[in-house]
């Protein structure tokens, strides 16, 4: 039996340990600071078996001695504490998957995951994650790739004013698609255009018109795939775009420090408290996950477009989330992958290069659709 060790019980966290709870070929256990959210596992789930560890996951040493009594650890811990959450696994001699959306490259960990002969497969969930899976398998199933877009968004069902979003992921992870400066290729060169920008309206089957925006959601894909023109879109309601960088421009996602009364405040921590509470998702709301991936290029000399649809829903029946099922059961469906044997490749491993392999493509897309989580191939 495999012990794996998931790092944080949240919205996307907690899903996945039932997931994966749910095999018989796993011993689950769950980490997380946060006695409520590790109490909350199992409320309204019988039957399912968990361990749990209440433990300060920012604590380097703490996080060492935890992670050595496993065989795999899924780091579902927000991107400010990714990276060194990942390198502390890897120092530790534990394979991973990870879906924690951090700005620093990961193939810097590559050498010592090689060393360690570690297997770590990151950003691991829906955008990055399954974008990267298929775009790759898309790419190598033309003889000539020249573009690649990706839209995606998760998305409240019921539109609620003022913002008409809520977060079905980290909060802070939702900031940092605003601030963090968008990467895209463009005649195979990387350009660099601030978040939010380079807005279009896009029509959806449905869900209906939705505003696109650049962030950096291409990652490593910039430096895998060799094709010349690649970008990632976000998806909001319209009019979301407006109002966020209002805030933004005006100052209130600063991480510089101002002195209020006295008092010094960080305005991103400030604007942070204040809207995770406007965007927290009420008992019995829903969301909804869409995704496009359209690949174009050559094809027996032939243009030829592949396009991937994703419109998935909350799970009302199981009480889970759709971002929570996108997201998180790709990941889920990655450690089943390593559990199995079925990909053994050392060092870091982004998700395309699991999308260069046809067998291990078909495996996360069959445990996906068991799951409901059902992707539309078209080819035009």
């Amino acid at each position: 039996m495999n012990r794996i060790l998931v790092l944080g019980a949240g919205l996307v966290g907690g899903p996945m340990a039932r997931d994966l709870a749910g095999d018989d070929a796993f011993d689950v256990t769950v980490a997380d600071m946060q006695e409520n959210a590790l109490a909350g596992l199992t409320e309204g789930h019988a039957g399912t078996t968990l361990a749990t560890r209440q433990v300060d996951l920012s604590d380097h040493d703490a996080l060492a001695s935890l992670v050595g009594d496993f065989d795999l650890v899924l780091n579902a811990l927000p991107g400010f504490m990714g990276f060194q959450t990942l390198r502390t696994v890897i120092e530790a001699g534990r394979d991973a998957v990870d879906i924690a959306f951090y700005p620093e490259d990961p193939f810097e960990l590559h050498e010592l995951a090689v060393e360690r002969n570690i297997t770590a497969i990151v950003d691991c969930g829906v955008a990055p994650g399954m974008s990267n899976i298929l775009a790759a398998h898309a790419v190598d199933r033309l003889d000539v790739a020249e573009t690649i877009l990706i839209y995606v968004g998760g998305l409240p069902e019921e539109r609620r004013g003022p913002w008409e979003y809520t977060a079905v992921f980290s909060p802070a992870d939702v900031i940092e698609e605003y601030t963090r400066p968008a990467r895209y290729v463009e005649n195979g060169r990387v350009v660099i255009r601030p978040a939010l920008s380079e807005p279009e309206l896009l029509e959806f089957p449905g869900v209906g018109t939705l505003e696109a925006f650049n962030s950096d959601g291409l990652r490593t894909l910039i430096t895998t795939l060799e094709v010349p023109n690649m970008k990632e879109k976000t998806l909001r309601y319209p009019g979301h775009i407006d109002k966020v960088a209002a805030l933004r421009d005006s100052g209130f996602f600063s991480t510089e420090p101002v002195h209020i009364g006295g008092v010094e405040v960080v305005p991103l921590d400030f604007t942070s408290r204040l809207l995770f509470h406007e965007w927290q998702m009420k008992p019995g709301e829903g969301d909804l996950t869409i995704m496009q991936v359209i690949v174009e290029g050559l094809q027996a000399d032939r243009q030829t477009r592949i396009t991937w649809d994703l419109l998935d829903r909350f799970d009302r029946t199981a009480g889970v989330h759709s971002m929570a099922r996108t997201t998180g059961y790709t990941a889920t469906m990655a450690c089943r992958l390593l559990a199995a044997g079925l990909y053994r490749e050392k060092g870091i491993s982004p998700p395309e290069y699991l999308g260069r392999r046809p067998d291990c493509v078909q495996f996360i897309l069959g445990g996906l659709r068991e799951r409901g989580v059902k992707y539309r191939e078209t080819v035009d």
